[in-house]
């Protein structure tokens, strides 16, 4: 039987080939200082059709893709800026000081990387040192979410360079952890130069995609030092959620929907789903604390309300840190610096 990796495979040196003569002469140096749309017009003008065509073609075979980019990119930006540090492979694993983001605590179930490398190896072939990986992460994760409306569901001005630097201390620094409360949510959203309606609707992201048990298990069975659930997840969810995820397991690949009954499907039950006060975690169930973020909620059970902000959201998101002009270098390949 040939493998998916094959037909992958076959489908993206056919696409390569009919664009080969479009980009004939279209090397040159990326010099542009900040992000715009279409950065690569000159240097690489098949660049996003490609990396949109690689995505269409993962994520018709593997759906759960969308929700491992999104995360992937938000765990990047987070921490040193949209620079692809989420990227890095550890270069000496023997001490915890040299330990990679990829490494720290909350990136351990991330995803998605070998899509990347695929992707990069794609635009290495047609336009080699000129796509940068943090660029790829960005375009990608937005064709992904993109894919089943049949259009793009956000700009993404490009133009962004690869970091060199990739430090999981800063990981665990940076990223907001799913216990936090609401004025902790807040403030780590703000330091990034995201309000408080950018956070519910980046929120409505966990729409898709699965947890770890291990994620949310306090939660379950002994919130805050108390032995028993959190009175604030509806006790019928929690109920469900303690099937899935007993107290005494010990499998830690064992996931549960983000969003249940809706793990696939890039939409608005989120926010019906944490007003029923059945948000998978405490993030989920702080923003009905503040009435700004519940009148929010409220707003973005309209889908044409929600996709709006959601991608002026992640535009906003995708600009945090980021390196432009001459600054930070474009990868060869995605894991290690040049």
């Amino acid at each position: 039987m040939e493998s998916r990796g094959s037909r992958n495979g076959d489908l993206i040196m056919g696409f390569v080939v009919v664009f080969a003569v479009l980009l004939m002469g279209s090397t040159g140096s990326v010099t542009a200082s900040d992000l715009k749309i279409d950065f690569y017009a000159q240097t690489c003008p098949a660049a996003e059709v490609l990396i949109k065509y690689i995505t269409y073609v993962n994520v018709l075979e593997n759906p759960s893709l969308s929700a491992k980019l999104l995360r992937m990119h938000f765990h990047d930006c987070f921490v040193e800026g949209c620079d692809a540090s989420v990227l890095l492979d550890p270069v000496d694993n023997s001490t915890t000081a040299t330990q990679v983001e990829k490494q720290a605590r909350p990136n351990l179930t991330l995803g998605g990387f070998d899509f990347i490398d695929q992707a990069k190896q794609l635009l290495e072939t047609v336009c080699p040192r000129i796509v940068s990986c943090a660029d790829i992460v960005a375009l990608a994760t937005r064709d992904a979410i993109s894919y089943k409306f049949g259009r793009e569901m956000w700009q993404v001005p490009t133009g962004r360079r690869d970091g060199k630097v990739s430090l999981a201390s800063n990981a665990i620094a940076n990223l907001p952890p799913p216990f936090f409360n609401l004025t902790a949510l807040r403030q780590s959203f703000s330091d990034k130069g995201l309000n408080l309606i950018d956070l519910v609707a980046l929120s409505g992201g966990h729409t898709i995609g699965v947890s770890h048990c291990k994620t949310f298990l306090n939660r379950l069975y002994n919130f805050g030092g108390t032995g028993k659930a959190d009175p604030t997840l509806e006790p019928s969810y929690a109920d469900v959620l303690k099937k899935s995820c007993p107290a005494t397991t010990t499998d830690n690949n064992k996931t549960v929907e983000m969003d249940p009954s809706s793990s696939f499907s890039f939409d608005t039950h989120y926010f019906t789903t944490v007003l029923k006060k059945k948000g998978l975690f405490t993030s989920d169930a702080v923003l009905l604390d503040d009435p700004a973020a519940v009148a929010a909620i409220e707003r973005f059970r309209d889908s044409d309300n929600f996709y709006k902000q959601f991608g002026k959201s992640m535009e906003k998101m995708g600009g945090i840190g980021v390196l432009t002009g001459t600054d930070g270098q474009i990868r060869r390949n995605c894991r290690l610096v040049n």
